[in-house]
């Protein structure tokens, strides 16, 4: 008998994680069954999981430049939003693929946080590694 793993498990967060969730809501960080983990309340550190919850591109483009600042180099932003146009929001995965690139971040692992909610892992490129994303360009592939 197989267990169902949690969402946080197929999100990839590892317990003791220096983290913090910004603009979070309640109901998809409790579906998230989060592990143990070392949570901030303020950006002064580096994190290895940031998660950012945002309904407005205004949002997304206002947090997401500074909490990349304080990414760990081998970290993970999840952003999430609420899919299918709910809470009036005017973002969906393409928008979101496409502001990460833009900021010079790219898309992994897409999925379901629950019924409103909607979860993208952005990283760090990898160095000598090509991107081709049909919704987002990286602005410079130099860093």
């Amino acid at each position: 008998m197989t267990m169902e793993r949690s969402v946080a498990e197929k999100m990839g967060i590892k317990a003791k994680s220096k983290a913090i969730l910004f603009n979070s809501d309640e109901e998809a960080v409790k579906n998230m069954k989060l592990p143990a983990l070392d949570i901030f309340d303020k950006l002064e550190t580096d994190f290895n999981y940031i998660h950012l919850f945002v309904k407005k591109q205004s949002e997304f483009t206002e947090h997401f430049p500074n909490l990349k600042n304080h990414l760990n180099p081998n970290g993970m932003l999840w952003v999430s939003w609420p899919k299918g146009g709910k809470l009036e929001t005017d973002l969906n995965i393409k928008i979101i693929i496409k502001l990460g690139y833009d900021f010079g971040l790219v898309e992994s692992t897409s999925l379901s946080i629950n019924a409103i909610w909607s979860g993208l892992k952005f990283t760090f490129p990898k160095k000598g590694k090509t991107y081709n994303n049909s919704y987002g360009k990286l602005n410079n592939t130099t860093e």
